[in-house]
């Protein structure tokens, strides 16, 4: 396979990602567009978005990814593209995050997401157990292909497996379902299989649930924390998840692009009629951006980056022109002013003190 020369990122400093022994960089990469999200991404786009990642972030680079993702095939473009850019393991950080199994496609579409992936070629099916975690855990590494690992694991969307029971009493076997999903990870984190064991959740009092049960590495919290929604219940719960040195990563915090002036919000698409206060704040907080030049994209990331103890945000597209920016959105200058103004409009809790 032919090699293509491409220049990395100097080393810039990096965050601990709690007691995990690992470090990472401000910004880290979502794959899901890698795994057809929505639409079909040509193969010669998808290798110039991990070029552009490798080119782009400091080293180690990190790539959030899922079985989920495409029935695997996020995976499977993560690998084939390393390999063809002759990236060295050593230079990314791999995360899976665990629960969907790649089987056969057996109809006209996929059935575990319809209407959700484009153009994939196999389906996917729930398996959230201590057998079913093993079983996704030793197929990602086959998707990875050689000389690439997963560093980081996790089991992914607990609170939709939960939420799926109809009873308490099926809802009681779906959580021992997803102990016994995390003993088996922390058996591999034991053989030094794996580094560090956490959860990506959308619900982070799911989040919360388990981590009564289960000491874990990191976590990854999804549209929870951003600076339209930070409820002190929540960062209460940070603070603690910090204080015991968990690694933390903040995910969706444009509220899955609504914040930055996209349709969807916290992936569904809002009234304006029946929610028009959503619109109203979003409207008043893309004018106070305007007001103080400041992007509304960089305002969003560094609100996710404020809070101690949260190592990193992910971030996903699907342009390879934006990965730059994306990078570059951590350290862009931004005024107190610009937060103190948040706080006087009623958009930024006064009590929030990391910023302003």
């Amino acid at each position: 396979m032919k090699t293509v020369a491409v220049g990395l990122a100097p080393l810039t400093k990096h965050r601990p990602l709690g007691k995990t022994g690992l470090a990472v960089p401000p910004i880290i990469f979502g794959t899901s567009c890698l795994g057809n999200l929505y639409e079909v991404v040509p193969d010669e786009t998808k290798l110039a978005i991990v070029r552009e990642i490798i080119r782009h972030s400091p080293v180690p680079a990190v790539f959030d990814s899922a079985g989920k993702y495409g029935a695997g095939l996020a995976l499977e473009v993560i690998g084939n593209s390393l390999r063809q850019l002759g990236i060295p393991a050593s230079q990314v950080v791999i995360s899976n995050k665990l629960g969907w199994y790649r089987v056969p496609l057996r109809g006209p579409e996929p059935t575990f997401e319809r209407g959700v992936w484009a153009g994939i070629r196999h389906d996917a099916e729930s398996r959230i157990s201590y057998e079913g975690i093993l079983q996704c855990y030793e197929q990602g590494c086959a998707l990875l292909g050689q000389g690439y690992t997963s560093q980081m694991v996790s089991v992914h969307d607990p609170d939709e497996y939960l939420a799926a029971a109809k009873t308490s009493a099926e809802r009681a076997q779906r959580f021992a379902d997803v102990l016994g999903a995390y003993r088996a990870l922390f058996e591999l984190k034991a053989k030094g299989v794996v580094q560090a064991v956490g959860i990506g959740s959308k619900d982070w009092r799911v989040i919360r649930e388990i981590s009564e049960h289960v000491d874990l590495d990191w976590v990854m919290f999804a549209c929870s924390l951003t600076v339209y929604s930070h409820p002190p219940e929540l960062l209460e719960f940070i603070a603690h998840l910090h204080s015991r040195g968990v690694g933390m990563v903040n995910s969706a915090v444009f509220n899955a692009g609504f914040l930055t002036g996209g349709k969807w919000f916290d992936y569904r698409q809002p009234d304006p009629v029946k929610e028009a206060a959503l619109f109203q704040w979003r409207d008043k907080f893309l004018a106070t951006c305007q007001k103080f030049h400041v992007k509304s994209a960089d305002a969003c990331v560094q609100f996710g980056l404020a809070v101690p103890g949260v190592a990193a945000v992910a971030l996903n597209t699907g342009k390879p022109e934006r990965i730059k920016d994306n990078v570059a959105s951590a350290r862009n200058e931004i005024p107190a002013a610009f937060w103190c103004s948040l706080k006087d409009e009623g958009l930024l809790r006064r009590d929030f003190s990391h910023l302003g």
